[in-house]
């Protein structure tokens, strides 16, 4: 096995994870020169020693898209719409409610709710969203990419720090890291301008862990980002962890054909599983690695899982931006689990 691979091996089962840890160069030789059959084998028994037991966590959320207005504009999505189109919506609280009682009659009693970027929306909308939900409602919210947030706070003139404050209070309990992509500036200008370059990106992302309000990361690939750009990313992900300890998980994606306005390639399955136990040994700070069954399917998705991944993200209710090639029901993932050669457990989207 390659030397690199072997001193992050040695370094786990010595639980002597930051002195040895891998550098920048070391991850783009092995994404670059490794042969991708060794990155898994290495990635696979770091994840053993570090959670020994053999088992495999999925938990069971609704997406509820509150807006599909956004002034982003990303150049690979095709379900914003502007203000004034015929399709334009914002949800009204009965709407979210209703939602949330057909998630709930299917087991799941967590909101993952997201929107566009909707300089038209009051706060008061949002604080009575999170309140109805987690306090009429019982169930528990994690929501607003970093640009929602940092939008949401410009617009009504406050600092994301007293934006968070409100939120929390008003029942918000984590916050995804939506809207990462490729966490390089050429990237980034490519995929929208409008987003956050990937510093403040970070920046939002460390001041909600600051705030108690954990989630997770994730990289989307599968476009023309460089090798280098994809280690930019995870050195990116692995410094904002450092400062917080936030990130309860990290996924890797790849990117969909949803416009003609964005080049994608094809990934392969080996460069899928490579690069997602790379995520493994890069990423030695951050616990819970997932593999994306709604984007990669149940093949690789059971591949991922010997290949560093040790949760499956799944189930999901109602996915309206991605085509889901996941998983529709607590019986159907514990089954995929088991399948796999794992014990599944259920878990919430905190990890707790």
């Amino acid at each position: 096995m390659n030397e690199i691979l072997q001193k992050v091996i040695s370094s786990v089962k010595n639980e002597d994870f930051y002195s040895t840890r891998l550098t920048p160069t070391e991850g783009l030789e092995i994404l670059r020169n490794v042969p991708w059959t060794e990155v898994v084998e290495a990635a696979d028994q770091v994840r053993q020693a570090r959670l020994p037991g053999n088992k495999v966590g999925y938990t069971a959320f609704r997406i509820i898209n509150y807006t599909n207005i956004c002034e982003v504009t990303c150049s690979f999505c095709s379900f914003c719409r502007p203000a004034r189109s015929p399709e334009a919506y914002v949800l009204s609280l009965d709407e979210i409610r209703q939602k949330t009682i057909e998630a709930k009659a299917k087991g799941a009693n967590q909101i993952f709710l997201q929107g566009g970027v909707n300089k038209e929306i009051p706060l008061s909308y949002y604080t009575d969203v999170l309140k109805m939900l987690t306090q009429e409602m019982g169930v528990t919210v994690r929501g607003f990419s970093p640009v929602e947030l940092v939008r949401i706070a410009e617009y009504n003139n406050l600092s994301l720090d007293e934006l968070l404050d409100i939120f929390k209070e008003a029942g918000l309990s984590s916050v995804p890291g939506a809207g990462a992509e490729i966490l390089s500036d050429r990237m980034r200008q490519k995929l929208s301008p409008r987003k956050l370059p990937a510093q403040q990106w970070c920046d939002a992302l460390a001041a909600c862990h600051k705030k108690g309000l954990p989630g997770s990361a994730n990289i989307v690939f599968g476009s023309d980002e460089t090798d280098e750009e994809i280690i930019e990313h995870l050195e990116y992900v692995r410094k904002t962890q450092d400062i917080a300890q936030g990130f309860k998980s990290f996924v890797v994606w790849t990117f969909q054909p949803q416009t003609d306005n964005f080049p994608i390639r094809h990934v392969r399955g080996d460069e899928y599983l490579k690069l997602l136990a790379l995520s493994r040994l890069y990423l030695d700070n951050i616990p819970h690695i997932e593999v994306s069954l709604l984007g990669m399917g149940l093949s690789l998705g059971e591949l991922g899982l010997h290949a560093g991944a040790d949760d499956i993200n799944s189930i999901v209710i109602e996915e309206n931006v991605l085509q889901n090639h996941g998983l529709s029901t607590i019986e159907e993932a514990e089954t995929f689990i088991k399948n796999a050669g794992f014990t599944p457990y259920r878990r919430n989207l905190n990890f707790d």
